[in-house]
């Protein structure tokens, strides 16, 4: 019995400080710091990139809200990459003026594998292009993202990710999860650490990459993750990744707790893998570069599925105590409590707090908010069951919705405009 009681006290104390330092930087999104100034003053020219599996019924709005942009129009270029489609997104894309690329590779299916493939044959052109942004063919863009993401370049930024806004949050609980989700990690985990010299992460869509950093080897990613993975590969190399949050770009999340559900192991196996591929080379980093960056990309990367599995073997070894009369039941349900009051109730109230920051309305949220932590607990339960079955099925996600960026642009956007 003694020794599971210093094992439950060294578990203890290694939880309490990672959420100790997790809580120190999401102040860090509270402070309001002035702009980077100007290294130079050039218009960038871009290549808009849109990776696309049968998106013919959501990809024009995209490309619609990309040739709407408050940029030269000579200075960016829209491409398709039509991958294994069996639809017409290739021709929806062309018929509105996109340049498409159409791309069959029944093995590697993922985006990841897509960007490489259509950036190898442009660096192998040489194309006269400054820098990629990248989205999902569901997205729509705000009209100064190409803007903004210019002035980052300007500033001597080389990989940024834009801020990632939701278009359906308040189609179903399901979608609200999401977007409460990322609101809470935009603010305090990205801004917070890009606030105070650290590295944020890319989300997936909505990213810009300097093309002279992609030309010595394309994108080579392997796992399902490939945001993640690009993100770790250079904060490994040393370089922190920029953060802007008024390059908005708004993305289409599941309504169907199904297809959530599906998706969502999906990036968990991916983290999985990342782990498997960069926990040790991470390691390395923080020994030979001695950065606080490193030391919090080394953090992020356990303190996923290490820090659950962590968690799970402290309240193990809670039963195992009251089990031994260790403890008593009064002390074991207060332990309990004191990880389920943080894991399920705490997340209700961070969102409120980020949705009244953001001066997001609460109220076509309540229902969102509420079952906020089913959907975070629904999380767990695929982290558990991703430790053991890591094998999955890829689903593609189905978008729908018509919606146009005039649709979604709510008042805080507006004021940017």
């Amino acid at each position: 019995m003694e020794y599971l009681y210093i094992l439950r006290e060294a578990l203890v104390w290694i939880v309490t400080i990672f959420w100790l330092y997790q809580l120190l930087i999401s102040i860090c999104s509270l402070i309001k710091l002035k702009d980077k100034p100007l290294k130079i003053k050039k218009d960038h020219k871009f290549m808009a990139i849109i990776p696309a599996h049968n998106e013919q019924a959501v990809i024009g709005n995209l490309i619609e809200s990309l040739k709407a942009q408050n940029y030269n129009k000579d200075l960016y270029d829209i491409y398709v990459i039509a991958d294994n489609c069996t639809d017409n997104t290739a021709m929806v894309a062309r018929e509105l003026g996109a340049i498409v690329y159409e791309r069959t590779n029944r093995e590697q299916r993922t985006k990841g594998y897509a960007l490489d493939w259509f950036l190898q044959q442009k660096i192998k052109e040489n194309a006269d292009y400054d820098a990629v942004v990248v989205f999902d063919a569901d997205n729509i863009v705000h009209k100064d993202f190409i803007k903004n993401m210019n002035k980052k370049l300007c500033q001597g930024e080389e990989v940024v990710q834009g801020y990632r806004d939701i278009k359906n949050p308040t189609d179903s609980w399901v979608s609200s999860g999401y977007a409460i989700f990322y609101w809470t990690m935009h603010r305090f985990y990205h801004l917070a650490r890009y606030n105070i010299g650290l590295s944020p992460l890319l989300n997936g869509t909505g990213f810009m990459v300097k093309f002279d950093i992609l030309k010595p080897d394309g994108w080579k990613t392997v796992t399902l993750t490939e945001d993640i993975e690009f993100s770790l590969q250079r904060i490994i190399k040393g370089k922190k990744l920029g953060w802007a949050t008024d390059a908005i770009v708004y993305d289409e999340q599941p309504v169907d707790f199904k297809q959530s559900w599906s998706q969502r192991s999906r990036w968990t196996v991916g983290h999985i893998q990342c782990i498997h591929e960069y926990t040790k080379k991470l390691l390395l980093a923080v020994k030979e570069n001695k950065t606080l960056m490193n030391f919090d990309g080394f953090l992020y990367i356990i303190g996923s599925i290490p820090m659950f599995i962590i968690t799970l073997l402290l309240l193990a070894t809670n039963f195992l105590m009251y089990a031994g009369n260790g403890i008593t039941q009064a002390e074991l349900i207060i332990d309990i409590l004191r990880y389920a009051v943080p894991t399920f109730l705490l997340p209700i109230f961070t969102g409120m707090f980020v949705m009244w920051l953001d001066r997001r309305p609460i109220k076509p949220m309540l229902k969102g908010i509420m079952l906020y932590p089913v959907f975070m607990g629904s999380w767990l339960l695929i982290n558990f069951k991703c430790l053991f079955k890591r094998k999955i099925k890829w689903e593609k996600i189905n978008h729908v919705r018509n919606i146009k960026i005039a649709d979604v642009v709510t008042e805080k956007e507006k004021e940017l405009i």
